[in-house]
């Protein structure tokens, strides 16, 4: 025993001499002195992130195996080694990975207070009686708890998912509020996404109806009021469901692109929304879809609605975890290579599943080439020497680390029509950017970028975090927000919530 903690200090000694001697060569400026930069984000400040492996997702800039990142106010300047820059701050970022934040393109963030209570949960009811059955999304969140929210449980489970996936790295979301049982609902929901202090799409989406709810015509009043500029953290985005029935959603889409707005609406087929969108695909439902629109899942979908979408240039997130787990449907993606189309990646529901972008990144890459491995083997026997045939011609591409990355950064910006301003480190749009640590015990030694990034790391990895040039997250912990206080807050709500359902609180149910 003695030997071996022998060993360990000896190989720390090393470590610890190597890189003194690595520190001692740079020059005197190239590394922080452990605190964020003064002022970040605000105009006319500048600092580096100095030394890092930096992923841009931009292969007009290209890729660095050791480089820096200039940020001045909110905006990338320069991206090369060895940027000299008198009086800007320094981030070192040695040993770390420098990219893009992720984008997630669908999260129900008011639901919070049910994270993992339909950890077996399907979308509705299919009469098995098991415990997948009851308790569902359908009958349990939808139709049970989103009932029961007052403005104050709105604001709270919207500000801490949000503060949630901006410790995982997730810097833009599209937050799928349908919570807009009054115009005070919609605020608290607003100025939860604000209060973050993150990128976000506000979806406008349905509420339940009740006496007082303005969807979808509140929209002019949001917009007056919260979104009087296309430069801000926050922006819009219209709730366009179909199945809300023709009046609604023609209302709603009319409604959008009246205000210039992305249309975000559900495509669900086992929820039985197909018949709507095969009468859209047909020219008989009473409007028109273009690039302005974002599909979420199109499990289920025609061939014909599939082609109509895609020449339309329409766009799809795609939920794998989710659409995997609760019986959405398969995950669409070799029908989407079949069209030369992508996907952005969404986490969805947190009443089911985690909303971080690694576990998103993953469940996209695992599902489809286990597809894709099946379809080959298939075509041959267990037995030698047909046991590892080769594919036939046609069948799609197996995913790739870079594949899955670029769907959960720059195609989730443009789907959310803010790849002008966020999705890749590009000089001249903002910084929105994490540091993942690269020399941890469960990712070192550094063999490959993007390969780390999408097979081995989690949050834990998520070591900054940035948003438009303002550090928000740092050595690992966030800036700006009593997570304690508001832990205790959001267990108020959940505590409400359940209450008013009438259901006991049972933590090994």
């Amino acid at each position: 025993m003695s030997r071996r903690r022998d060993f360990l200090k000896t190989s720390a000694a090393v470590t610890a001499a190597a890189a003194g001697a690595a520190s001692i060569a740079d020059p005197a400026d190239a590394y922080d002195d452990g605190q964020p930069p003064k002022d970040a984000g605000r105009q006319g400040r500048r600092y580096v992130i100095r030394g890092g492996a930096v992923m841009s997702m931009d292969h007009n800039v290209g890729d660095f195996e050791r480089a820096d990142v200039l940020i001045e106010g909110k905006r990338v300047v320069e991206i090369r080694p060895d940027i000299r820059a008198a009086d800007a701050g320094v981030i070192d970022a040695r040993g770390r990975i420098v990219m893009p934040g992720f984008v997630d393109t669908h999260h129900h963030q008011f639901e919070t207070a049910e994270r993992a209570f339909l950890a077996n949960g399907l979308l509705r009811d299919d009469g098995s009686g098991s415990p997948s059955a009851h308790p569902n999304y359908s009958e349990h969140i939808l139709e049970g708890f989103a009932r029961l929210y007052r403005p104050q449980d709105v604001y709270i489970n919207e500000l801490f998912a949000g503060l949630s996936q901006l410790d995982a790295g997730v810097t833009t979301v599209l937050d799928v509020s349908q919570i807009h049982h009054s115009p005070d609902h919609t605020d608290a929901a607003i100025q939860a996404l604000i209060d973050t202090g993150r990128r976000a799409a506000f979806g406008y989406f349905e509420g339940d109806g009740r006496t007082g709810a303005r969807y979808p015509e509140d929209a002019y009043r949001i917009r007056d009021r919260w979104f009087p500029s296309e430069d801000q953290l926050v922006t819009m985005v219209m709730g366009g469901e179909l199945h809300l029935g023709q009046e609604v959603y023609s209302k709603a889409w009319a409604i959008a692109r009246e205000l210039g707005l992305t249309i975000a609406a559900h495509s669900v087929g086992s929820w039985g929304m197909r018949p709507v969108f095969d009468a859209i695909a047909h020219g008989e439902g009473g409007v028109e879809v273009g690039p302005d629109n974002l599909f979420i899942h199109m499990t289920g979908m025609s061939d014909e609605t599939w082609q109509q979408f895609r020449d339309a240039g329409a766009h799809v997130s795609l939920a794998f975890p989710i659409e995997m787990t609760m019986r959405h449907g398969t995950p669409p993606i070799l029908k989407m290579q079949e069209l030369g189309m992508e996907p952005s990646l969404s986490s969805d529901v947190e009443t089911t599943m985690t909303a971080d972008p690694f576990t998103q990144m993953r469940a996209a890459m695992t599902m489809q080439r286990m597809v894709i491995n099946h379809l080959v083997l298939d075509r041959g026997t267990p037995v030698p020497p047909d046991n590892w045939p080769t594919p036939a011609l046609g069948t799609p591409d197996l995913l790739t680390v870079r594949d899955v990355l670029r769907y959960a950064t720059f195609n989730g910006a443009k789907h959310l029509g803010l790849d002008h301003r966020t999705g890749t480190l590009t000089p001249g749009k903002d910084a929105d950017i994490v540091l993942l640590v690269a020399t941890a015990l469960n990712v070192a030694p550094l063999n490959n970028v993007p390969g780390a990034v999408v097979s081995l790391m989690d949050r834990t990895n998520v070591e900054t975090v940035i948003v438009a040039g303002r550090v928000r997250k740092w050595r690992g912990r966030l800036l700006d927000a009593d997570l304690n206080r508001l832990r205790r807050d959001l267990e108020a709500s959940r505590d409400y919530l359940f209450k008013a359902m009438g259901l006991p609180q049972d933590l090994f149910a």
